[in-house]
């Protein structure tokens, strides 16, 4: 911009600016053309705008409007601080001249924090071939000349600088290294100077070092080669020899070397490495070994593991056709009543072994993760008398809830299911007496006991309990799958709650489970898990069934139907798609078995019908797999997983889950869960 359309408050608001960002220029003015000052700002003074005094006769002014760029001497401030003033005039005809005072001390603080090596320096002369920056401070105040000196008198000569590190004398005679360098515009020179001997010390000490080396270099090659003749040879032969045998297998070799130097100690590292590999190998096949019997333990005990399961299968599956060709020859109604209540018995107890192996499959696939929750444990107990109440009234026991304020923190439905199946292994192995269900603080943690009059367990059957498909009473009674207190055992070791065993043959049994126990909380409903039937209403509902086994598909559609679904049964994704075309509407639910014909899965079908109606339709699976891969498989691609045989309630409750809302089918699933969980086998705690 033009200096005269500048307003003179602008223009001061600048030179404070510029007073701001250079710390070094002490006071500024500007001047115009006709050479009367207009503004002037300084540190050290007050601001003065449109004073108008003449500086044209100036003779840095006057020689500014010539060559734009002056660099005035330097000159001492009181004696105290070395300056320079700097003109610069501006290239445009209107432009003015800026005048500015610069504090060369800022050179100072530069110059006297370069150090070279411990006692070399660095200093500042000007044209005037004067010191105007240097770490002694008075040398500078005292005006030293340094025209004399050889470093000053080279750098003006022009002499390159990288070709002049001399040996000279310093303004106090010393003898230095110098180098310089040239600041062109001002004519000043950068001068460095380091004490010769300083300089030179690491060349001398290098020297000596050096020839202290090569001298006793040359003393041990001599010694070296008449005790290399004398001791080398031998012990490197028996090295090799014993290298080699160690090498090719005989680990129990030892090489024996007595030199008493290094050779002996490597023999001693060649027989401490046979020895550790030696010791590795046998160490190996212990645990070949060990890991050998582990395998063949785990074989045996999934074959007992399937030959349990296969016999408590074919128990019930036994007395079912028994039962069924009992059926078709009676004819009196009053029998063909019992008959038909033995069948839904034996069916009953067939869900009761799959819901089990289904538990053990789950948790064997770390797919069921636990909800942790505060909760009070009163209500807890009350589910758990409602269960039991009647079946240990029909055995003439007395049931016994000890009442509890106490809150822990746990997953309330696995917890439940802990209880119950320790509630009901009591009832089922106590013939006369009672059962007691309460709680104890010890130490931080609740213990959530129950207590029984039962036959007892011996003691070295304890740990023996906890195992699948394991019983240890013979009474003629039911004796259950021997699965539910290995799901007792896998639930706590799941949830981190300790459980304890205490029992005697005859004098009744005690499991404990410790929880931990937390401060009481504000009540909340709890009808989730209270119990009780519910009831939504289905009608209306088109859900499409997708299995390729045709018995599943007709009872499917037929219970579907009597809640008053509507039904397209389909034994593939193609099936069904053209069966949807007749609706003409997007199906509300869809329920595929996991594995079809072809080798399609249920999770393939789904996608395709999503895929066909754009629209996110809600799903489950069905399967007869309990594999821990299935269930895998269906939790990575976001499924709900039941398996076959599904219980008319739990499908309805799944159902309810994904046509009415979660919460309402949650406790049906919960009452399902509680209805039809594995009594523990064994006499009871």
């Amino acid at each position: 911009m033009p200096y005269a359309t500048l307003a003179p408050e602008a223009r001061r608001i600048d030179a404070l600016r510029l007073l701001r960002q250079v710390p070094a220029i002490t006071e500024l003015a500007m001047v115009d053309l006709s050479g009367r000052e207009q503004l002037r700002v300084s540190r050290l003074a007050l601001d003065v705008i449109g004073s108008g005094i003449d500086r044209s006769t100036e003779p840095l002014v006057l020689e500014a409007k010539e060559r734009q760029v002056i660099y005035g001497p330097v000159y001492l401030l009181q004696e105290s601080e070395p300056y320079m003033t700097l003109v610069l005039a501006g290239q445009r005809h209107d432009a003015g001249i800026v005048i500015a005072k610069v504090n060369l001390k800022f050179i100072w603080d530069v110059v006297s924090r370069i150090k070279v090596g411990e006692k070399g320096h660095a200093y500042v002369v000007n044209a005037e071939r004067r010191l105007i920056a240097h770490p002694d401070i008075s040398l500078v105040l005292q005006n030293t000349d340094t025209s004399a000196l050889p470093q000053v008198l080279a750098a003006r000569s022009g002499a390159d600088p990288l070709l002049q590190n001399t040996i000279a004398r310093d303004v106090q005679g010393r003898e230095v290294l110098a180098a310089h360098a040239v600041i062109a515009p001002l004519g000043w020179i950068v001068l460095v100077e380091r004490p010769a001997e300083e300089a030179f010390a690491p060349v001398y000490a290098s020297l000596l070092a050096t020839g202290v080396v090569l001298l006793g270099a040359l003393m041990l090659s001599i010694v070296a080669s008449f005790m290399l003749v004398r001791k080398l040879v031998n012990p490197l032969h028996v090295l090799h020899r014993g290298a080699a045998r160690i090498g090719a297998g005989a680990l129990d070799h030892r090489i024996s070397i007595e030199s008493r130097d290094e050779l002996e100690a490597l023999g001693g590292q060649f027989n401490r490495m046979a020895a550790q590999l030696q010791e590795s190998h046998a160490t190996l096949e212990r645990k070949v070994e060990e890991r050998t019997h582990q395998l063949e333990l785990a074989n045996l005990a999934k074959s007992r593991f399937l030959a349990a399961a296969s016999h408590d299968l074919r128990q019930p599956l036994h007395a079912m056709n028994l039962f069924i060709g009992e059926l078709r020859a009676t004819k009196s109604q009053g029998e063909r009543d019992r008959i038909t209540g033995r069948i839904d018995a034996a069916v009953t107890a067939m869900n009761r072994l799959f819901n089990a192996l289904l538990d053990i499959s789950k948790l064997d696939a770390g797919v069921l993760a636990p909800n942790l929750s505060d909760f009070a444990v009163e209500p807890l107990f009350r589910r758990v008398e409602a269960a039991f109440a009647n079946a240990a009234h029909d055995k003439g026991l007395r049931l016994r809830i000890v009442p509890t304020a106490a809150w822990i923190r746990s997953d309330a439905i696995l917890i439940e299911r802990i209880l119950l199946n320790l509630v009901s292994n009591a009832v089922r192995y106590t013939p006369h007496g009672g059962i007691v269900v309460g709680c104890r603080r010890s130490e931080g943690v609740l213990r959530l006991e129950v207590w029984d009059s039962g036959i007892g367990i011996a003691q070295d059957q304890h740990r023996n309990v906890f195992n699948e498909f394991y019983q240890v009473a013979e009474t003629g009674s039911d004796q259950g799958l021997g699965l539910g207190l290995a799901i007792v055992a896998r639930l706590c070791a799941l949830l981190d709650h300790p459980i304890a065993l205490t029992s005697a043959v005859g004098g009744g049994s005690r499991f404990s489970v410790s929880v931990p126990v937390v401060a009481p909380g504000r009540d909340r409903d709890d009808t989730t898990l209270a119990g009780g039937g519910i009831v939504r209403p289905l009608t209306g509902r088109l859900v499409v069934v997708i299995d390729d086994d045709t018995l599943v598909l007709d009872g499917m559609r037929g219970l579907l139907q009597s809640w008053g679904c509507r039904v397209v049964s389909a034994r593939s994704d193609g099936e069904a798609v053209d069966r949807l075309a007749e609706h003409d509407a997007s199906p509300d639910l869809i329920v595929s078995d996991f594995r079809l014909q072809n080798d399609h899965t249920g999770i393939a079908a789904i996608a395709r019908l999503r895929a066909h109606f754009g629209s996110d339709i809600p799903a489950f699976l069905i399967s007869g797999d309990i594999s821990p891969d299935r269930l895998r498989d269906a939790k990575a691609n976001g499924y709900h997983l039941l398996h076959k045989p599904v219980a008319p309630m739990a499908l309805r409750a799944m159902l309810n889950q994904f046509l009415k809302g979660r919460h309402s089918a949650e406790a049906e699933l919960a009452m399902h869960h509680r209805g039809a969980t594995e009594p523990a086998s064994g006499p009871s705690p």
